[in-house]
C-alpha cells in the first residue's frame, strides 16, 4: 500500500507543477494585450444537443467547472473510498491524526473568515473557501525539496488532503446548493439505486458504473445540487476488490490520474485564475473577502492543523509522523493553506451571480493567500532540521 500511496504522491506532485505553470500563464495573459483573446477563449460556447429531448448549452468556463471537474471529484471518491477500506485512513489509530488535523484545518480558517465578513451577509457565503487544501500544489513543493521532508510527513499531508475534500463535498452538498428539483433528484436517486445494485451484483465492469453515472451527472446538473457531486456518488460505487483479485478502483484511479494531473486541473486553473490586476491597490487586498481568505489560508490553516494535531498527540496517545521534527511538521501544516483548485471551485459557488468583484476579490484572496502560506511554509522546512536520532531508521519506517 505505501508504494501506491508513493505512485499518488509522484503524480499529484507532477501535476501540481502543471497547475502552476497553467494559473501563471492564465494571469500574465489576462494582463496583458492577449487578455481579450483570454476572455474569448473561456468564454466560447460549446453546445449538446440531442434531439428535442436534451440541450445544454455553457461557455468553457462553465463547461470546465460542472462536467470536467466532475471527473477530478470522481477521482477524489475513488482515492478517499481507497485510503478508508484499504490505506492510511483504513484504521482509527491510523486516521486519528490526520483526520484530527483536517477537521481543525477546516474549522479555524471557516472561523477567521466568518468573523472578518460578519457585518457582511453577502460576503459571509464564502466562509467555506479557506477551508481546503490543494493537494497537488502542497506536494508539488514537497517534492522540490526532496529528502529535507521525510517520506511520513508527505504520507500525512496526503491523508489530511484527502479528508479535507470529503469535507469540501460535503460543504458543497450542504451549503452551496440552488433550488432544489425534486422530480431531477428523483431521477438522480433511481441512478443511485442502480449503481448500488451493480455493486451488489458483483459487476466489476467499469463502464456500467460510468454509463449510469454520467445519466446522474445529468439528473444532478438540472437538480440545483452542483453536478460534480455526481463524481463522487459514482467513485463510492466503484469495487474496490474483483473476482479476480483485482481492483476495479484501482484500475479507474490508476487510469485517471494522469488525465486529472496533467489536463482537467491546469485546464480549471487556467479559465479560472485569470484576474485583472490593473486598478488593484492596497485598499482592494483589504476589503474583507480577500482578507478574510488569506487569512484563513496562512493563519487559520496552520493553527487548525498544527494546534489539533498538539492536542490529538497530547491528550489522545497520537504521534508526530516518524522521522519528522515538530518544526518540520509545522512547515507542512502551513503548507495545508495552499488552497487553489477547490478554494477557487467553492468562491465560484459562493458568489455565483453576486458579479465579476467577488470574483476578482476571490481570485485575489486565493492566489495571494496560498501564495504567502506556500512560501512560509517552503522557508520553515528550508530550516528545519530531522531529530538526529531519527535519521537512520526513516527508510525503514517509511517502508513498513
Amino acid at each position: 500500500m505505501i508504494s501506491g500511496i508513493r505512485r499518488f504522491i509522484a503524480s499529484e506532485s507532477a501535476g501540481g507543477v502543471v497547475l502552476a505553470i497553467a494559473a501563471v500563464v492564465a494571469l500574465i495573459m489576462s494582463n496583458s494585450v492577449l487578455g481579450p483573446l483570454y476572455e474569448r477563449f473561456t468564454q466560447l460556447p460549446g453546445e449538446v444537443r440531442i434531439g428535442t429531448a436534451l440541450q445544454l448549452s455553457k461557455p468553457l468556463v462553465v463547461w470546465v467547472n460542472d462536467l470536467w471537474m466532475a471527473v477530478f471529484f470522481f477521482l477524489v471518491g475513488l482515492e478517499i473510498k481507497r485510503e478508508l477500506l484499504a490505506g492510511e485512513l483504513a484504521s482509527a489509530r491510523q486516521a486519528l491524526l490526520p483526520a484530527g488535523a483536517a477537521l481543525g484545518g477546516m474549522v479555524v480558517p471557516a472561523l477567521i473568515y466568518a468573523a472578518i465578513n460578519a457585518a457582511d451577509p453577502v460576503a459571509l457565503r464564502g466562509w467555506a473557501i479557506p477551508a481546503a487544501t490543494d493537494i497537488a500544489f502542497a506536494l508539488g513543493i514537497l517534492m522540490l525539496l526532496g529528502s529535507r521532508v521525510p517520506p511520513s510527513l508527505k504520507i500525512f499531508l496526503t491523508a489530511v488532503a484527502i479528508i479535507d475534500d470529503l469535507g469540501a463535498i460535503v460543504v458543497i452538498a450542504l451549503f452551496y446548493t440552488a433550488d432544489l428539483s425534486l422530480p431531477m433528484l428523483g431521477g438522480a436517486l433511481i441512478g443511485v439505486l442502480l449503481l448500488i445494485a451493480l455493486n451488489r451484483a458483483r459487476v466489476f465492469s467499469l463502464a456500467p458504473y460510468v454509463l449510469i453515472g454520467m445519466v446522474i451527472w445529468l439528473f444532478v446538473l438540472k437538480s440545483g445540487v452542483h453536478a460534480t457531486l455526481a463524481g463522487v456518488i459514482t467513485a463510492l460505487a466503484i469495487p474496490l476488490r474483483g473476482a479476480d483479485g483485482r481492483s476495479p478502483l484501482e484500475t479507474a484511479e490508476h487510469a485517471l490520474h494522469p488525465w486529472v494531473a496533467f489536463l482537467v486541473l491546469p485546464l480549471f486553473a487556467f479559465v479560472n485564475a485569470g484576474v485583472v490586476l490593473e486598478g488593484v491597490g492596497w485598499s482592494t487586498l483589504m476589503q474583507s473577502v480577500p482578507l478574510g481568505i488569506a487569512a484563513g489560508l496562512v493563519l487559520g490553516k496552520a493553527i487548525g492543523v498544527f494546534g489539533a494535531s498538539m492536542l490529538l498527540i497530547r491528550f489522545a496517545g497520537a504521534e508526530l509522523p516518524a522521522g519528522a521534527s515538530r518544526m518540520q511538521f509545522l512547515g507542512v501544516c502551513m503548507l495545508c493553506g495552499v488552497g487553489f483548485t477547490m478554494s477557487l471551485f467553492i468562491g465560484g459557488l459562493a458568489f455565483a451571480g453576486q458579479g465579476a468583484d467577488y470574483d476578482t476579490q476571490v481570485k485575489l484572496g486565493v492566489l495571494g493567500g496560498s501564495l504567502i502560506a506556500g512560501t512560509i511554509g517552503t522557508l520553515i522546512l528550508l530550516r528545519a532540521r530531522r531529530p538526529e536520532s531519527l535519521n537512520a531508521p526513516i527508510a525503514a519506517v517509511a517502508r513498513g
